[in-house]
């Protein structure tokens, strides 16, 4: 299994992320359960830790094409901007967020499905972690699937130096690789992917953000946690009949480990799997 930045690759692999906050690749549906044919293969996504210079800079051969940051395909971001600007409609919001290396706006669409969703409210001049796909229609911009204030200010330099960690995967080769992005031998990189903390911090870090959830999350987590389920994932109406959780406590509980990186969405937006550390 591939990691990269300290996410493993089918972690936050999730199908896609257009602006209406599901994932999903090019604009259409990929990978639905069981279904075959062509498109982009779950196997094919990943989470990449980046810049809003790098984003600006992505290259793209075509309209609709899968952009690329230092030659390497990029399906999914995450990064850390400033709220520079708020702008709160019925069904969305969108921010200018500003990292320091250059400033881009991101949209996230509110769920009408849900009744008891709220508007989310921004500071101006806070910091956010976005989790979203990079997109192009009419001007670049960032279709957003999470957006979680950051509480800690030693999140924001965390990220820039995994960025750049990545960076220098994909440009130089991993650290102590004899051959590129595919070394291998004391690399923190593993599987051609990333790196991975094989000191087991990531899994304490696991354990440190399950614990500040709340009961109904935790209980999410056990069931998934003992349950394999695969690349796709396990879907809210298995969780239900197995738990006995009500479909408002599965939807509240996976908003809340989505949050904390802990799940991550696949084939919907109602089925989840576990980011593995």
């Amino acid at each position: 299994m591939s990691a990269y930045g300290g996410y493993s690759k089918p972690a936050y692999g999730a199908q896609g992320g257009d602006d209406s906050g599901g994932f999903f690749a090019g604009g259409s549906q990929q990978g639905s359960q069981g279904g075959g044919g062509g498109g982009k293969s779950y196997q094919d996504e990943s989470l990449r830790p980046v810049t809003i210079k790098q984003i600006l800079d992505a290259e793209e051969a075509y309209a609709g094409a899968d952009f690329k940051i230092d030659g390497s395909p990029v399906t999914q971001i995450t990064f850390v901007g400033q709220v520079r600007n708020v702008n709160p409609q019925q069904t969305t919001i969108t921010l200018k967020l500003d990292d320091g290396t250059g400033q881009i706006e991101v949209k996230k669409w509110i769920d009408g499905d849900r009744p008891d969703d709220a508007l989310p409210t921004y500071e101006v001049d806070s910091q956010v972690r976005i989790w979203g796909r990079l997109k192009s229609f009419n001007k670049r911009h960032v279709g957003a699937h999470v957006i979680r204030p950051v509480s800690d200010p030693n999140e924001v330099n965390y990220h820039l130096l995994e960025a750049a960690y990545v960076h220098l995967y994909f440009t130089k080769g991993p650290l102590g690789g004899a051959n590129g992005a595919n070394g291998e031998g004391d690399s923190m990189f593993v599987d051609g992917g990333g790196y991975n903390d094989q000191a087991g911090g990531n899994a304490s870090q696991a354990n440190s953000k399950l614990s500040g959830c709340s009961a109904p999350a935790k209980k999410m987590f056990t069931f998934m946690n003992d349950t394999p389920g695969g690349n796709e994932g396990i879907h809210l109406n298995v969780i239900t009949n197995s738990t006995g959780m009500s479909v408002r406590d599965v939807l509240t509980g996976a908003d809340e480990l989505l949050g904390q990186g802990l799940i991550y969405t696949t084939v919907d937006d109602e089925t989840w799997a576990i980011l593995e550390y």
